[in-house]
């Protein structure tokens, strides 16, 4: 599959300098571009490559003043990130078919409801009064729960496993080896120092456009439910516990643990390994960085945050000025 730089600059709504018949086959790091390659420049930590680059188009930023003189086509765009984003899709696109049709090696329960355009691969489980939408896509050894609902064009890739009565919105992708809805991690401490376990009765509830990262687990609500809002994207390896609620567009890196009962804002940006402890509420717009621990309630909107115990990152900026030396005196 070959697309010219006049159909790639046009489907970006870029301004084309060069070569508008030139064709190119694949995107590629700019480190690594040839000759049939696309690639882009969106961190200038990496423009020396730009010069060197044998790639046939490149994306840059129309706020980028090159040094010197390029021999290669130019799509020039408002920002290259969103750019390339929207080409990767576009080659995805053209390069994926979606399944369709039922394995024979699946067990789909007679009281379930599946909708038209769907996919189910070989050890898929469906069980009683669960409705699956058109065009949902269930790769292999996937397991849906009593009464599940999963809206239209969802992706459940190989070994999810979805417990009972939970709800999934459309358009999400939810990577291998994700559960959604086992129990939250609730235990009453007994006098003989045992522990009692508490009854997790709720359910999870995942909105639209949301994507969900391979091993991460979201457990269901004690009571009511556990909710990942409108666009959502958590990576691998995180832990949502039960009752927390995740606002419209936030996102959330690897390994992060979030504790029961949070509240946390739209448009967040958690950084990989952060810790949220349980019953707080974090701001919209709030920036977390890596490693650090939340440990009270974030009330103003649009601040970062670094360390553990975490402060405004400014205030950590100045601290670690001092305490990174403080071995030296």
């Amino acid at each position: 599959m070959e697309l010219t730089a006049k159909y790639i600059a046009d489907h970006l709504n870029g301004e084309l300098v060069g070569d508008p018949d030139i064709k190119v086959s694949a995107p590629a790091r700019i480190e690594s571009g040839k000759p049939g390659n696309i690639v882009f420049l969106g961190n200038l930590k990496y423009e020396e490559y730009l010069y060197k680059s044998k790639a046939s188009v490149v994306i840059l930023n129309k706020s980028f003043v090159p040094k010197r003189e390029l021999n290669t086509t130019v799509i020039k765009v408002d920002d290259a990130y969103q750019a390339i984003a929207s080409l990767l899709e576009l080659f995805t696109n053209l390069k994926k078919s979606r399944k369709k049709g039922r394995s024979f090696f699946s067990k789909i329960s007679w009281r379930s409801k599946i909708g038209k355009g769907c996919y189910i691969g070989n050890g898929v489980t469906i069980e009683r009064g669960a409705k699956i939408g058109d065009g949902v896509q269930i790769y292999p050894n996937c397991y849906v729960g009593d009464d599940v609902v999963i809206a239209d064009n969802t992706i459940l890739y190989s070994g999810v496993k979805i417990y009972k009565g939970c709800v999934i919105g459309k358009s999400c992708i939810i990577h291998s080896n994700v559960v959604i809805g086992a129990d939250g991690f609730g235990f009453v401490p007994m006098e003989d120092g045992s522990y009692k376990k508490i009854p997790q009765t709720g359910n999870v509830v995942i909105e639209d456009f949301c994507e969900i990262g391979a091993n991460s687990t979201i457990d269901r609500a004690s009571i009511g439910s556990t909710i990942i809002r409108k666009g959502v994207k958590i990576d691998n390896l995180v832990q949502i516990a039960h009752n927390v609620e995740i606002g419209e567009n936030s996102v959330m890196a690897a390994q992060c643990g979030v504790s029961g009962s949070v509240k946390i804002g739209k448009n967040c940006m958690i950084g990989g390994q952060v810790g949220i402890s349980g019953h707080i509420s974090i701001a919209d717009g709030t920036k977390i960085g890596a490693q650090a621990g939340i440990m009270s309630t974030i009330k103003k909107e649009g601040l970062s945050y670094l360390g553990s115990p975490a402060m405004l990152a400014k205030d950590y900026l100045k601290a670690y000025a001092i305490f990174r030396n403080l071995h030296k005196k």
